[in-house]
């Protein structure tokens, strides 16, 4: 037998009492509707008149009081943070006439950054500062005069402020504290044959006291906290220096990076360091300047091999006069360094390379050439066909060749 839905009994009853709901629910909503728009017209008319009333009374008073608004200088906030590949220049204190000029070579190129010395060569803070800790390193007459004012025009100009801190090579802390210097046994402190003196890098006072420069240098403004001459000097040899038996310079050296990095990095700034590049192939050299590539590549954010062509002795990689070939240089050290850097465990990878390339000439080579911007970008290439993304050049007057660089 074939089976029926059957709709219970008072279905019919409910489906014409939902009918006639519904048609009182649309009544309701289109009399809502009509109301909610005369309501809305009158509204208008009654602001429009005011508007009309409001413009015509307060002619007169824009006519007597006119307010006037300064045009404000944009700001580049993005300058807080580094560029994706820095490539920058380097502006000594001394030559800081030039700094005008270098903003004006990063507005038309590819340059992004610039490194000031923050602690030169001799040992003197390049600005004024009242640290008590640091009172002995600073001049009346710093070479830089209102570092605020340089501080300013980078940021307004977006450029990424790097701090250059000569570390142990120091004439001036190791004067009025002799006892901080590189000592010969008897204490007489070291000097090299052009009278420099040196820190002592086993000496961990020397260690917080170039702490207490770099963080000067953030609070100034500073994005990247860049040591320079973090190592011995090259005639530091002999059982007659006062150095300790139980560590090597590589250890001592290794050991400050460390140190100064895991301080410096919750300041929320890079850590780089310019070393020889000659250590990434030889040995020899990392132990006599205590700079082993690799394991200083361990605890810095970036490592900034010294690669300039004029500094290789002749037949260097198998090229007669290295000054010669600036690209071919360049090609084979930078993949030395990327050899040095795979052999480094992936876990303990931190530091990305970026060398520093010649923008000078050697004449006091006996076989050299004008280094101008042939020379230049010659170098830049290479960086780049050895897969490199960063570079900076060096110059100590501060003097640049713009047309060897791409524009902005």
């Amino acid at each position: 037998m074939k089976k029926y839905k059957v709709k219970p009994y008072q279905s019919y009853y409910h489906y014409k009492r939902q009918k006639m709901m519904n048609k009182r629910i649309l009544c309701t909503v289109v009399l809502l509707g009509l109301v909610f728009a005369v309501l809305i017209r009158t509204h208008k008319i009654e602001l429009q008149d005011m508007n009309k009333l409001f413009n015509s009374s307060k002619v007169a008073v824009l006519e007597e009081s006119t307010p006037v608004y300064l045009e404000q200088d944009s700001v580049q906030y993005d300058v807080h943070m580094m560029p994706t590949s820095v490539k920058g220049v380097y502006l000594p204190a001394t030559y800081m006439s030039q700094l005008d000029t270098l903003i004006e070579l990063a507005k038309e190129t590819e340059v992004n950054a610039i490194v000031i010395d923050i602690k030169d060569d001799n040992g003197y803070l390049t600005f004024k500062s009242d640290n008590p800790a640091l009172v002995g390193a600073v001049k009346d007459k710093p070479l830089i005069s209102d570092i605020e004012k340089v501080m300013n025009k980078l940021y307004k100009a977006g450029i990424y402020p790097i701090a250059r801190i000569v570390s142990f090579k120091d004439n001036v802390r190791t004067k009025s504290n002799p006892e901080k210097a590189v000592r010969w046994q008897d204490g007489t402190p070291f000097a090299t044959s052009k009278g420099e003196r040196w820190l002592n890098p086993y000496d961990k006072d020397n260690w917080d006291y170039l702490l207490e420069i770099s963080k000067e240098a953030i609070n100034l403004g500073f994005k990247e906290i860049q040591f320079d001459y973090i190592r011995f000097h090259e005639s530091m040899e002999g059982e007659n220096l006062d150095f300790p038996d139980d560590k090597s310079k590589i250890d001592i050296i290794t050991e400050f990076t460390q140190y100064m990095y895991e301080h410096l990095h919750s300041y929320g700034v890079v850590v780089s360091a310019d070393v020889f590049g000659t250590i990434i192939t030889s040995k020899v050299d990392a132990k006599i300047v205590g700079q082993d590539y690799a394991e200083l590549s361990k605890h810095l954010d970036y490592i900034c091999p010294m690669i300039y062509p004029s500094h290789y002795g002749e037949g260097s990689f198998g090229i007669t006069y290295p000054d010669l070939y600036p690209y071919e240089l360049i090609l084979e050290v930078m993949q030395y360094s990327n050899a040095v850097i795979r052999d480094i465990p992936r876990s303990e990878r931190r530091a990305k390379v970026r060398p520093w390339l010649q923008d000078f000439t050697a004449s006091w080579l006996g076989t050299y050439q004008q280094y101008e911007a042939e020379q230049v970008r010659a170098q830049i290439l290479a960086t780049y066909d050895a897969l490199g993304k960063e570079w900076l050049l060096w110059n100590g007057a501060g003097k640049y060749h713009g047309d060897a660089l791409e524009e902005e």
